[in-house]
């Protein structure tokens, strides 16, 4: 098995992402599709007929692609207002008849498995036809404002989600990733805690800079006092004591022979207890700090330790659960996309950071994710503070 050293967020490929111009824009949109027809190519050699069980948690890998597609071509080449960025009536792009198939807000879940889908070789190619569109439409602009190139940045970013969501959907099926820029990372001894300084952290911000999603905008000032904070995340050295003391066993582990073992790839292999601890929820997160004494940081701590300590906060590894609930930020207004953030700000926790399975292009530090604080699928974990 093979492990990274290290992931340190490429702050280079997120810049692109969000600020690059429309050639950068163009080279970023072809890397994900090579990337995402890599992912499901693993999917046709495991997967006899690309057949799933029906569950929650999971999708048809070809579903999957040909929604990528969609809303590619929904949002790019298809949107009438797509020069209106942000601002766009949604309700503006003419219907279509793969919204039947695709339009994850119209198509109920468990649907999805009994949809008339197009073949896996009849949907790579109604892909190419799609992004050779999308790109043409691009690179033609003339125009690289931030209103302007909104809707490819989000169809791009949009595929990067979709894929990490296809690498842990690998995981959960023990479907092998050859590739080893998706490999479980190494963490290193855990230095000294990070002692952070109260004051005022603000959150979110404006358009003007160039990308960012609905749930970043509008800004929110908030007062955090003195804290101290673990400067990586928790390793499987550092969680399983508390599993031996009596706590849950994560998902993908188990013990055999007095060794730690992990379900990868389709069979038990050894676990190098200097992995992140992983696919945790946000329950077992707070378990473990009730046995342990300590606290979840929340989402403003987590963004001052960043802040106030650049060189030696550690993030990336894993999507790391805070305390704080998804909630808007005050000025928020949704974006077109109005399934993306709207529908969920129910009280379920924020996520910072990134992991492992993320594309480095959506490794930046004001992203906000978040997921049902049951998920143990995801690639989260946590750090802790001092309480």
């Amino acid at each position: 098995m093979f492990h990274q050293t290290s992931i340190a967020p490429d702050k280079h490929a997120a810049a692109l992402a969000r600020q690059g111009d429309a050639h950068a824009l163009a080279r970023a949109l072809q890397a994900s599709r090579r990337d995402t027809l890599a992912t499901f190519a693993t999917f046709e050699a495991a997967l006899p007929g690309l057949c799933v069980p029906q569950h929650p948690d999971l999708n048809p890998p070809l579903w999957e692609l040909g929604h990528i597609g969609w809303f590619q071509a929904h949002w790019t080449t298809r949107n009438p207002q797509m020069a209106r960025g942000w601002e766009a009536d949604p309700a503006a792009v003419p219907a279509h008849a793969d919204d039947a198939l695709y339009d994850s807000g119209a198509v109920a879940h468990d649907s999805r498995w009994q949809l008339p889908l197009p073949s896996a070789a009849a949907t790579r190619e109604q892909l190419a036809a799609q992004l050779e569109q999308t790109l043409q439409q691009l690179l033609a602009l003339g125009d690289d404002s931030p209103r302007a190139l909104y809707f490819h940045r989000l169809a791009l970013l949009h595929e990067d989600m979709h894929h990490e969501a296809a690498l842990y959907m690998a995981r959960a099926l023990g479907v092998p990733v050859p590739d080893v820029r998706w490999r479980t990372p190494l963490l290193p001894e855990p230095d000294s805690p990070l002692p952070v300084a109260g004051g005022t952290v603000r959150l979110g911000g404006e358009m003007a800079g160039g990308f960012r999603f609905d749930n970043e905008c509008g800004q929110q000032s908030q007062a955090v006092g003195d804290f101290e904070v673990n400067p990586q995340v928790l390793r499987w050295q550092d969680y399983l004591p508390f599993v031996l003391d009596g706590g849950p066993l994560p998902r993908y582990l188990r013990r055999q022979g007095g060794a730690w073992q992990q379900w990868l790839g389709g069979m038990w292999a050894p676990l190098d207890v200097r992995e992140p601890a992983c696919h945790l929820s946000a329950h077992e997160a707070q378990a473990w700090c009730d046995w342990a004494g300590r606290r979840l940081p929340t989402e403003a701590e987590w963004v001052a330790a960043r802040q106030q300590h650049p060189g030696r906060f550690a993030w990336g590894q894993v999507w790391e659960w805070t305390a704080t609930p998804f909630a808007p930020y005050p000025g928020f207004a949704p974006h077109p996309y109005r399934d993306y953030s709207a529908p969920w700000f129910d009280g379920r926790p924020v996520l910072r950071g990134a992991s492992y399975l993320t594309q480095p292009r959506l490794r930046h530090p004001d992203y906000r994710n978040y997921f049902s604080a049951t998920r143990n699928d995801i690639p989260a974990g946590f750090r802790s503070c001092a309480r």
